[in-house]
């Protein structure tokens, strides 16, 4: 009587079997997430997401409703009141005070969450997008046009950035959309630099040129195998990119030339209050810090995607 020899697991036999199988997209995030600035930063932008959802439910008033005359000991530029923290009961509670207008700054600045992640994605996007073309064009077809396009960009280059949104907002008129498209325009030189650096290392790599030998078309070659390979650079930039974009256009709206009255800005609110600093500090004080954790959460961000996509950190 023959005895059975049991078969040996799979898993057991072949190591490699019994793990998954790799994927780009979860080796990306996983080095995403072993950065501890890249998790500090993802979690402060996960906050400001919530609160900007939500701001309908989290603040405690209409952010363009004016108090005065409608709640009893309401007064312009009432300091904070919190009733847990010893404010007499018989005053309306405002966590973060009333600004010149009588009216709640703190459902203005969670409101101003809205406006400010709106005003960095969309400004960005936009610069991306333009300039991710015309540095792919440019970097993959050379000669003439990369001539042609890169003397355009440092024309742009050449003008002192908030200057040069100064002068464009100035011809297309004061707003919020107008002040977007000037700093998304200031930006794109830089977009399109980066693509272009990225685009003249690729295309000299063998994957382009046995694409070049089997016959595929020159824009086949630009879409499909060079531009997809150059997007790490400009994901990295374009995140560290969107403070940027939101320092600027809160510095518009301090001017007076990005957001207008009653819209809830932080730009705009520091700027509407910049005489009342000494006499009303909240009134600086709250927009002010929601500018600085929204710009340093991005920044965090964009360092640890900046060191996770690095290859010589992730070896």
């Amino acid at each position: 009587m023959t005895a059975t020899v049991g078969k040996v697991p799979d898993a057991l036999a072949d190591p490699l079997a019994a793990q998954k199988p790799s994927s780009l997209w979860r080796d990306t995030l996983w080095n995403i997430l072993r950065q501890r600035s890249a998790v500090v930063g993802l979690t402060f932008l996960v906050f400001l997401v919530a609160v900007a959802v939500f701001a309908p439910v989290i603040a405690t008033y209409n952010p363009n409703e004016p108090m005065i005359g409608v709640q009893a000991g309401a007064k312009v530029r009432m300091p904070p009141c919190i009733h847990l923290l010893g404010c007499p009961a018989n005053l309306p509670q405002h966590l973060m005070g009333l600004d010149g207008n009588g009216r709640d700054v703190f459902s203005r600045v969670v409101y101003g969450a809205r406006v400010s992640l709106q005003i960095g994605i969309l400004t960005v996007g936009f610069a991306i997008i333009l300039g991710a073309l015309i540095g792919a064009i440019a970097g993959y077809f050379a000669g003439k046009t990369d001539n042609v396009l890169m003397r355009l960009m440092d024309v742009v280059l050449a003008f002192p950035s908030l200057l040069l949104a100064i002068a464009i907002v100035t011809v297309l008129g004061q707003g919020l959309i107008n002040a977007q498209l000037a700093i998304g325009i200031v930006a794109i030189p830089v977009y399109a630099r980066v693509m272009r650096a990225s685009v003249l290392s690729i295309r000299e790599q063998e994957f382009v040129a046995a694409s070049r030998a089997l016959g595929e078309s020159r824009g086949g070659i630009l879409v499909r195998r060079v531009v997809p390979n150059a997007l790490t650079p400009l994901i990295v930039q374009g995140t560290l990119g969107i403070a940027a974009a939101i320092i600027d256009v809160a510095a518009l709206s301090f001017l007076g030339l990005g957001a207008q009255p009653p819209l809830a800005e932080w730009g705009s609110m520091i700027g509407i209050e910049r005489n009342a600093v000494f006499a009303a500090p909240h009134l600086i004080i709250f927009p002010g810090l929601a500018i600085v954790v929204t710009c340093l959460a991005f920044n965090l961000l964009g360092d640890g995607v900046r060191d996770a996509l690095d290859p010589r950190l992730n070896r």
